[in-house]
């Protein structure tokens, strides 16, 4: 999986956060039903991942983290979508952006540690 088509729901979900905050709540929607599919595509295909080498621990937690991504992204847009026609943004909407932009950082930070965990600076020198 390539590293933009993993990068891009947190992207996308980063630029809504922004647009959130400028007060453009409808591209902010937009922005959040940008970032679903490409959000479910990334955590089947680490699902799949995981389902082919199922020893890999850090393969676990990304796909469990991917899945509760992209069920906040999904509540995100579905908490939008009802306040819609007023233009507000919705308690919930906001809570569960935040929520989804915390498991990003969740998993960069898993990813980030196993990247180091095989780091070749990471192993003792031999004697």
């Amino acid at each position: 999986m390539g590293v933009l088509r993993r990068a891009l729901p947190a992207l996308l979900a980063i630029a809504a956060a922004y647009a959130d905050a400028r007060g453009a709540h409808g591209a902010a929607r937009d922005l959040l039903l940008g970032a679903i599919p490409v959000a479910a595509v990334a955590a089947l295909e680490e699902f799949g991942t995981f389902l082919e080498t199922r020893e890999d621990a850090v393969r676990a937690a990304q796909a469990v983290l991917w899945a509760l991504a992209l069920a906040l992204l999904v509540l995100s847009s579905a908490a939008r979508s009802a306040s819609g026609a007023a233009h507000t943004l919705p308690p919930l909407g906001a809570s569960a952006l935040v929520a989804a932009l915390a498991v990003f950082a969740a998993k960069l930070f898993v990813g980030a540690v196993a990247i180091l965990r095989r780091s070749p600076l990471a192993r003792p020198a031999k004697p």
